[in-house]
Protein backbone atom coordinates (compact mmCIF):
# COMPACT_ATOMS: atom_id res chain seq x y z
CA UNK A 1 0.00 0.00 0.00
CA UNK A 2 1.78 3.10 -1.15
CA UNK A 3 1.78 6.56 0.76
CA UNK A 4 -0.34 8.70 -1.22
CA UNK A 5 -1.12 13.24 -1.11
CA UNK A 6 -4.26 13.24 -0.26
CA UNK A 7 -6.09 15.12 -2.91
CA UNK A 8 -8.41 17.63 -0.73
CA UNK A 9 -5.28 19.08 1.09
CA UNK A 10 -3.64 21.94 -1.00
CA UNK A 11 -0.22 23.32 0.48
CA UNK A 12 2.88 21.64 -0.30
CA UNK A 13 4.13 21.91 -3.49
CA UNK A 14 6.88 20.23 -5.59
CA UNK A 15 10.46 21.07 -4.72
CA UNK A 16 11.90 23.40 -7.13
CA UNK A 17 14.16 22.28 -9.70
CA UNK A 18 17.64 22.31 -8.10
CA UNK A 19 21.01 23.47 -10.62
CA UNK A 20 23.00 19.88 -11.26
CA UNK A 21 26.19 21.91 -9.79
CA UNK A 22 25.02 22.55 -6.73
CA UNK A 23 26.17 19.84 -3.84
CA UNK A 24 24.71 20.65 -0.81
CA UNK A 25 27.12 20.11 2.53
CA UNK A 26 25.41 18.33 4.93
CA UNK A 27 27.23 20.15 7.76
CA UNK A 28 27.41 23.91 6.69
CA UNK A 29 24.87 26.45 7.65
CA UNK A 30 23.25 28.87 5.31
CA UNK A 31 22.38 28.64 2.09
CA UNK A 32 23.60 25.08 0.92
CA UNK A 33 21.86 23.50 3.55
CA UNK A 34 19.29 20.91 3.05
CA UNK A 35 16.98 22.19 5.91
CA UNK A 36 17.25 25.40 4.09
CA UNK A 37 16.67 23.81 0.28
CA UNK A 38 13.80 21.56 1.88
CA UNK A 39 11.09 24.23 3.01
CA UNK A 40 8.73 25.68 0.16
CA UNK A 41 5.17 26.28 0.01
CA UNK A 42 2.77 26.04 3.21
CA UNK A 43 5.40 23.24 4.08
CA UNK A 44 7.90 25.40 4.62
CA UNK A 45 5.78 27.74 6.64
CA UNK A 46 4.65 24.82 9.12
CA UNK A 47 8.27 23.50 9.30
CA UNK A 48 9.37 27.01 10.65
CA UNK A 49 6.55 27.09 13.04
CA UNK A 50 7.19 23.51 14.44
CA UNK A 51 11.12 24.50 14.66
CA UNK A 52 10.70 27.61 16.78
CA UNK A 53 12.12 30.98 16.07
CA UNK A 54 13.69 31.61 19.53
CA UNK A 55 17.75 30.32 19.83
CA UNK A 56 17.53 27.86 22.15
CA UNK A 57 14.16 26.33 21.61
CA UNK A 58 13.79 22.79 21.86
CA UNK A 59 13.16 23.02 18.03
CA UNK A 60 16.73 24.60 17.33
CA UNK A 61 18.69 23.03 19.85
CA UNK A 62 17.31 19.16 18.04
CA UNK A 63 18.07 20.64 14.92
CA UNK A 64 21.64 21.72 16.36
CA UNK A 65 22.26 18.16 17.40
CA UNK A 66 20.76 17.12 13.78
CA UNK A 67 23.28 19.12 12.28
CA UNK A 68 26.19 17.84 14.28
CA UNK A 69 25.09 14.35 14.19
CA UNK A 70 24.76 14.82 10.83
CA UNK A 71 29.04 15.19 10.92
CA UNK A 72 29.53 11.32 11.69
CA UNK A 73 27.00 10.12 8.66
CA UNK A 74 29.34 8.34 6.04
CA UNK A 75 29.18 10.33 2.40
CA UNK A 76 29.50 7.75 -0.59
CA UNK A 77 30.15 8.37 -3.60
CA UNK A 78 27.76 7.41 -6.83
CA UNK A 79 30.18 4.90 -7.75
CA UNK A 80 30.98 2.94 -4.73
CA UNK A 81 27.08 2.13 -4.37
CA UNK A 82 27.00 1.32 -7.67
CA UNK A 83 29.85 -0.90 -7.03
CA UNK A 84 28.09 -2.21 -3.58
CA UNK A 85 24.59 -3.19 -5.65
CA UNK A 86 26.30 -4.56 -8.73
CA UNK A 87 25.21 -1.32 -10.76
CA UNK A 88 21.65 -1.61 -9.31
CA UNK A 89 21.40 -5.39 -10.81
CA UNK A 90 17.74 -6.77 -10.56
CA UNK A 91 19.12 -9.33 -8.05
CA UNK A 92 20.00 -6.90 -5.50
CA UNK A 93 16.52 -5.24 -5.25
CA UNK A 94 14.61 -5.34 -2.54
CA UNK A 95 11.40 -3.12 -3.12
CA UNK A 96 9.75 0.10 -4.05
CA UNK A 97 7.97 3.01 -2.67
CA UNK A 98 7.57 6.74 -3.12
CA UNK A 99 10.79 7.81 -2.62
CA UNK A 100 11.98 5.12 -5.36
CA UNK A 101 13.85 1.70 -5.71
CA UNK A 102 15.71 0.15 -2.74
CA UNK A 103 18.75 -2.27 -2.96
CA UNK A 104 20.71 -4.80 -1.46
CA UNK A 105 24.50 -4.18 -1.44
CA UNK A 106 27.66 -4.81 0.27
CA UNK A 107 29.85 -2.05 1.44
CA UNK A 108 33.87 -2.32 3.16
CA UNK A 109 34.50 -1.15 6.51
CA UNK A 110 37.39 -0.87 8.29
CA UNK A 111 37.93 -3.29 11.37
CA UNK A 112 39.45 -2.22 14.26
CA UNK A 113 42.41 -4.24 13.81
CA UNK A 114 43.32 -2.95 10.38
CA UNK A 115 41.47 -5.75 8.09
CA UNK A 116 38.61 -4.96 6.00
CA UNK A 117 35.40 -7.28 5.82
CA UNK A 118 32.05 -6.72 3.82
CA UNK A 119 28.80 -5.79 5.84
CA UNK A 120 25.50 -5.93 4.24
CA UNK A 121 23.45 -2.99 3.43
CA UNK A 122 20.00 -1.37 1.91
CA UNK A 123 20.60 1.25 -0.40
CA UNK A 124 17.69 3.56 -1.15
CA UNK A 125 17.93 5.72 -4.48
CA UNK A 126 15.45 8.65 -5.37
CA UNK A 127 13.66 8.27 -8.33
CA UNK A 128 13.74 11.50 -10.10
CA UNK A 129 10.16 11.52 -10.82
CA UNK A 130 9.09 11.00 -7.72
CA UNK A 131 6.84 13.71 -6.13
CA UNK A 132 7.91 12.87 -2.40
CA UNK A 133 11.24 12.19 -3.64
CA UNK A 134 13.95 15.71 -2.75
CA UNK A 135 12.06 16.16 0.75
CA UNK A 136 12.11 12.63 1.64
CA UNK A 137 15.26 12.17 1.29
CA UNK A 138 16.38 15.43 3.36
CA UNK A 139 13.60 14.52 5.78
CA UNK A 140 15.37 10.94 6.55
CA UNK A 141 19.02 12.69 7.15
CA UNK A 142 17.57 15.06 9.67
CA UNK A 143 15.61 12.66 11.79
CA UNK A 144 17.18 9.33 11.07
CA UNK A 145 21.13 11.33 11.26
CA UNK A 146 20.22 12.08 14.67
CA UNK A 147 17.64 9.68 16.72
CA UNK A 148 19.47 6.49 18.14
CA UNK A 149 17.00 3.75 19.46
CA UNK A 150 17.36 0.06 19.13
CA UNK A 151 13.79 0.23 17.71
CA UNK A 152 14.81 2.64 14.90
CA UNK A 153 16.28 1.41 11.51
CA UNK A 154 19.99 2.79 11.37
CA UNK A 155 21.25 5.08 8.75
CA UNK A 156 24.98 4.41 7.81
CA UNK A 157 25.19 7.42 5.33
CA UNK A 158 24.09 9.02 1.85
CA UNK A 159 25.26 10.24 -1.87
CA UNK A 160 24.43 13.58 -3.25
CA UNK A 161 27.00 14.18 -6.13
CA UNK A 162 26.27 15.39 -9.98
CA UNK A 163 25.77 12.89 -12.55
CA UNK A 164 25.55 13.18 -16.26
CA UNK A 165 21.39 12.12 -15.77
CA UNK A 166 21.56 14.53 -12.77
CA UNK A 167 21.68 14.59 -8.99
CA UNK A 168 22.23 11.54 -7.44
CA UNK A 169 20.55 11.06 -4.01
CA UNK A 170 20.56 8.22 -2.03
CA UNK A 171 20.48 6.74 1.44
CA UNK A 172 22.12 3.74 2.75
CA UNK A 173 20.84 2.13 6.07
CA UNK A 174 21.35 -1.12 7.98
CA UNK A 175 20.31 -4.37 6.30
CA UNK A 176 17.14 -5.77 7.95
CA UNK A 177 17.53 -9.11 6.69
CA UNK A 178 13.58 -10.53 7.37
CA UNK A 179 11.98 -8.21 5.53
CA UNK A 180 8.93 -6.28 6.36
CA UNK A 181 6.06 -6.56 8.59
CA UNK A 182 3.71 -6.59 6.06
CA UNK A 183 5.95 -9.27 3.72
CA UNK A 184 5.64 -12.43 6.49
CA UNK A 185 1.96 -11.12 8.01
CA UNK A 186 -0.25 -11.30 4.59
CA UNK A 187 1.99 -13.67 3.57
CA UNK A 188 -0.73 -16.57 1.69
CA UNK A 189 0.48 -19.84 3.28
CA UNK A 190 3.34 -20.96 5.75
CA UNK A 191 5.57 -19.87 7.64
CA UNK A 192 3.42 -18.09 9.63
CA UNK A 193 3.91 -15.39 11.66
CA UNK A 194 3.47 -17.11 15.60
CA UNK A 195 1.72 -15.05 18.27
CA UNK A 196 4.44 -14.35 20.36
CA UNK A 197 6.39 -12.72 17.34
CA UNK A 198 3.20 -10.82 16.37
CA UNK A 199 3.47 -9.37 20.23
CA UNK A 200 6.78 -8.57 20.40
CA UNK A 201 6.74 -6.83 17.13
CA UNK A 202 3.57 -4.76 18.90
CA UNK A 203 6.00 -3.76 21.90
CA UNK A 204 8.80 -2.85 20.28
CA UNK A 205 7.52 -0.74 17.43
CA UNK A 206 5.68 0.94 20.49
CA UNK A 207 8.99 1.78 22.20
CA UNK A 208 10.08 2.88 19.04
CA UNK A 209 7.02 5.55 18.98
CA UNK A 210 7.23 6.44 22.64
CA UNK A 211 11.23 7.12 21.50
CA UNK A 212 9.87 9.88 19.07
CA UNK A 213 7.30 11.23 21.05
CA UNK A 214 8.19 11.09 24.75
CA UNK A 215 12.35 10.84 24.96
CA UNK A 216 13.85 13.36 22.74
CA UNK A 217 14.24 17.56 23.13
CA UNK A 218 11.70 17.83 20.72
CA UNK A 219 8.59 15.46 19.88
CA UNK A 220 8.70 14.00 16.79
CA UNK A 221 6.01 12.81 14.59
CA UNK A 222 6.22 9.61 12.41
CA UNK A 223 3.10 10.07 10.55
CA UNK A 224 3.87 6.92 8.34
CA UNK A 225 3.32 3.89 10.54
CA UNK A 226 1.93 1.29 8.45
CA UNK A 227 3.25 -2.75 8.37
CA UNK A 228 5.62 -2.15 5.49
CA UNK A 229 7.70 0.70 7.01
CA UNK A 230 8.13 -1.79 9.87
CA UNK A 231 11.74 -3.75 9.20
CA UNK A 232 12.60 -7.41 10.64
CA UNK A 233 16.11 -8.16 11.91
CA UNK A 234 17.12 -11.89 12.14
CA UNK A 235 15.35 -12.64 15.27
CA UNK A 236 11.81 -10.40 14.06
CA UNK A 237 12.94 -7.99 16.31
CA UNK A 238 11.34 -4.73 14.65
CA UNK A 239 12.61 -1.21 13.52
CA UNK A 240 10.99 1.65 12.27
CA UNK A 241 12.20 2.98 8.80
CA UNK A 242 11.07 5.34 6.06
CA UNK A 243 11.46 9.25 7.74
CA UNK A 244 10.89 10.73 4.81
CA UNK A 245 7.42 12.10 6.04
CA UNK A 246 8.58 12.43 9.71
CA UNK A 247 7.29 16.14 11.22
CA UNK A 248 8.60 18.07 14.29
CA UNK A 249 5.77 18.02 16.87
CA UNK A 250 3.91 21.09 18.06
CA UNK A 251 5.78 23.39 20.74
CA UNK A 252 5.45 26.95 22.40
CA UNK A 253 1.65 25.71 23.62
CA UNK A 254 0.37 24.89 20.19
CA UNK A 255 -1.88 22.01 20.37
CA UNK A 256 -1.29 20.25 16.76
CA UNK A 257 1.19 21.31 13.38
CA UNK A 258 -0.85 22.05 10.44
CA UNK A 259 0.38 20.82 7.05
CA UNK A 260 -0.65 19.12 4.11
CA UNK A 261 -2.15 16.07 4.40
CA UNK A 262 -0.14 13.22 3.21
CA UNK A 263 -0.02 9.27 4.93
CA UNK A 264 -1.82 5.95 3.60
CA UNK A 265 -5.16 5.41 3.29
CA UNK A 266 -6.61 2.91 5.98
CA UNK A 267 -3.96 3.91 8.67
CA UNK A 268 -4.22 7.90 8.61
CA UNK A 269 -6.18 9.48 11.33
CA UNK A 270 -9.45 10.64 10.79
CA UNK A 271 -9.40 14.47 12.28
CA UNK A 272 -5.86 14.59 10.29
CA UNK A 273 -7.61 13.67 7.31
CA UNK A 274 -10.27 16.35 7.29
CA UNK A 275 -8.48 19.14 9.22
CA UNK A 276 -4.72 18.73 8.36
CA UNK A 277 -3.89 18.65 12.42
CA UNK A 278 -1.08 16.29 12.77
CA UNK A 279 -0.17 15.27 16.52
CA UNK A 280 1.21 13.12 18.31
CA UNK A 281 -2.05 11.09 18.41
CA UNK A 282 -2.02 10.76 14.84
CA UNK A 283 0.48 8.01 15.16
CA UNK A 284 -1.17 6.29 18.27
CA UNK A 285 -4.51 6.47 15.80
CA UNK A 286 -2.35 4.37 13.29
CA UNK A 287 -0.87 1.88 15.93
CA UNK A 288 -4.05 0.55 16.38
CA UNK A 289 -4.86 0.07 13.02
CA UNK A 290 -1.23 -2.15 12.52
CA UNK A 291 -2.40 -3.66 16.14
CA UNK A 292 -5.65 -4.95 14.65
CA UNK A 293 -4.05 -6.21 11.61
CA UNK A 294 -1.44 -8.19 13.92
CA UNK A 295 -4.75 -10.00 15.42
CA UNK A 296 -6.79 -10.55 11.84
CA UNK A 297 -4.03 -11.43 9.95
CA UNK A 298 -6.03 -8.69 7.81
CA UNK A 299 -5.33 -5.52 5.86
CA UNK A 300 -6.48 -1.87 7.14
CA UNK A 301 -8.28 -1.73 3.19
CA UNK A 302 -7.86 -4.69 1.14
CA UNK A 303 -9.93 -4.40 -2.32
CA UNK A 304 -10.13 -8.52 -2.76
CA UNK A 305 -12.54 -8.82 -0.16
CA UNK A 306 -16.18 -8.71 -0.28
CA UNK A 307 -17.57 -5.39 0.21
CA UNK A 308 -18.66 -5.51 3.59
CA UNK A 309 -15.01 -7.05 4.79
CA UNK A 310 -12.55 -4.71 2.73
CA UNK A 311 -12.40 -2.06 5.68
CA UNK A 312 -10.92 -3.44 8.53
CA UNK A 313 -11.74 -1.09 11.20
CA UNK A 314 -15.96 -1.69 9.81
CA UNK A 315 -14.98 -4.99 9.36
CA UNK A 316 -14.06 -5.56 13.30
CA UNK A 317 -16.49 -4.02 15.22
CA UNK A 318 -19.44 -6.37 15.64
CA UNK A 319 -17.04 -8.43 16.81
CA UNK A 320 -14.35 -6.77 18.93
CA UNK A 321 -17.16 -5.57 21.42
CA UNK A 322 -18.58 -8.46 22.00
CA UNK A 323 -16.75 -11.30 23.81
CA UNK A 324 -18.54 -14.59 22.70
CA UNK A 325 -17.69 -13.23 18.49
CA UNK A 326 -14.08 -12.34 19.36
CA UNK A 327 -13.08 -15.49 18.24
CA UNK A 328 -14.33 -14.96 15.05
CA UNK A 329 -11.55 -12.10 14.29
CA UNK A 330 -8.80 -13.88 14.70
CA UNK A 331 -5.95 -14.62 12.42
CA UNK A 332 -7.02 -18.65 11.18
CA UNK A 333 -3.35 -18.78 10.49
CA UNK A 334 -2.43 -19.18 14.00
CA UNK A 335 -4.82 -22.63 14.71
CA UNK A 336 -5.60 -21.05 18.04
CA UNK A 337 -2.23 -20.89 18.97
CA UNK A 338 -2.58 -17.48 21.26
CA UNK A 339 -4.12 -17.17 24.40
CA UNK A 340 -7.64 -15.92 24.29
CA UNK A 341 -6.91 -13.22 27.61
CA UNK A 342 -3.49 -11.89 25.70
CA UNK A 343 -5.56 -11.23 22.18
CA UNK A 344 -8.40 -9.75 24.28
CA UNK A 345 -6.14 -7.46 25.84
CA UNK A 346 -4.29 -6.59 22.37
CA UNK A 347 -7.70 -5.48 20.96
CA UNK A 348 -8.95 -3.48 23.89
CA UNK A 349 -5.79 -1.80 23.50
CA UNK A 350 -6.39 -1.11 19.59
CA UNK A 351 -9.36 -0.02 20.26
CA UNK A 352 -8.31 2.64 22.87
CA UNK A 353 -6.16 4.03 19.90
CA UNK A 354 -9.08 4.14 17.59
CA UNK A 355 -11.25 6.56 19.76
CA UNK A 356 -12.98 9.29 17.65
CA UNK A 357 -11.24 12.29 20.87
CA UNK A 358 -7.48 12.18 19.92
CA UNK A 359 -6.92 13.43 23.19
CA UNK A 360 -8.73 10.29 24.93
CA UNK A 361 -6.17 7.77 23.23
CA UNK A 362 -3.16 7.13 25.91
CA UNK A 363 0.51 7.79 25.13
CA UNK A 364 3.09 5.50 23.51
CA UNK A 365 4.40 4.86 26.72
CA UNK A 366 0.98 3.92 28.46
CA UNK A 367 0.57 1.08 25.80
CA UNK A 368 4.47 -0.30 26.33
CA UNK A 369 3.06 -1.19 29.50
CA UNK A 370 -0.27 -2.51 28.40
CA UNK A 371 1.84 -4.53 25.83
CA UNK A 372 4.29 -5.86 28.39
CA UNK A 373 1.47 -7.65 30.31
CA UNK A 374 0.12 -9.23 26.82
CA UNK A 375 3.06 -10.79 26.22
CA UNK A 376 3.52 -11.67 30.24
CA UNK A 377 0.84 -14.11 29.16
CA UNK A 378 1.80 -17.41 27.92
CA UNK A 379 0.64 -19.16 25.05
CA UNK A 380 -1.00 -22.55 25.63
CA UNK A 381 0.38 -26.05 25.12
CA UNK A 382 -0.84 -28.19 23.07
CA UNK A 383 -1.99 -28.18 19.48
CA UNK A 384 -4.13 -24.76 20.31
CA UNK A 385 -7.63 -26.23 21.06
CA UNK A 386 -7.81 -23.98 24.12
CA UNK A 387 -8.75 -21.29 21.51
CA UNK A 388 -10.34 -23.02 18.96
CA UNK A 389 -12.93 -24.09 21.05
CA UNK A 390 -13.85 -20.46 22.33
CA UNK A 391 -17.36 -20.84 21.07
CA UNK A 392 -20.20 -19.24 22.34
CA UNK A 393 -21.09 -22.10 24.50
CA UNK A 394 -17.67 -22.28 26.09
CA UNK A 395 -17.77 -19.03 27.05
CA UNK A 396 -21.35 -19.17 28.27
CA UNK A 397 -19.76 -21.94 30.33
CA UNK A 398 -16.82 -19.80 31.70
CA UNK A 399 -19.41 -17.06 32.89
CA UNK A 400 -21.84 -19.64 34.59
CA UNK A 401 -19.01 -21.55 36.54
CA UNK A 402 -18.86 -20.82 40.00
CA UNK A 403 -15.28 -21.77 40.29
CA UNK A 404 -14.72 -18.38 37.97
CA UNK A 405 -13.31 -15.38 40.19
CA UNK A 406 -13.78 -11.76 39.91
CA UNK A 407 -10.58 -11.35 38.89
CA UNK A 408 -11.36 -13.71 35.77
CA UNK A 409 -14.22 -11.86 35.05
CA UNK A 410 -12.61 -8.86 34.91
CA UNK A 411 -10.94 -9.90 31.03
CA UNK A 412 -14.61 -9.47 30.33
CA UNK A 413 -14.75 -5.90 31.15
CA UNK A 414 -11.98 -4.33 29.11
CA UNK A 415 -14.72 -4.79 26.32
CA UNK A 416 -16.49 -1.66 27.43
CA UNK A 417 -14.21 0.12 24.99
CA UNK A 418 -15.13 3.42 23.01
CA UNK A 419 -16.56 2.62 19.32
CA UNK A 420 -14.32 2.23 16.52
CA UNK A 421 -15.07 4.88 13.53
CA UNK A 422 -14.12 4.79 9.85
CA UNK A 423 -11.19 6.28 8.66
Amino acid sequence: MKCIRFSHSGGDKRPEPRSRKSIWNLSSSGGSNPDNARRSGSEANSQTDASGSGQGSPASNFLLSSSMRQNELKVFSFAELKAATRNFHRTHWLGEGGFGCVYKGFIKVNRTDGTESKVEVAVKQLNGKGLQGHKEWLSEIRYLGVVDDPNLVKLIGYCLEDDPRGVQMLLVYEFMPKGSLEGHLFRRGPPVLPWEARVKIALGTARGLAYLHEELQIQIIYRDFKTSNILLDDSFGPKLSDFGLARLGPEGGDSHVTTAVVGTVGYAAPEYVHTGHLTAKSDVWSFGVVLLELLTGRKALDKNRPKNEQRLLEWVKPYISTSRKFHLIMDPSLEGHYPLQAAQKMASLAASCLTRQPKARPKMSALVEGLKQVLAIPVPDGDGTECKENTPQKLEKFHSDPGVTREKLSVWKMFTVPKLVKT
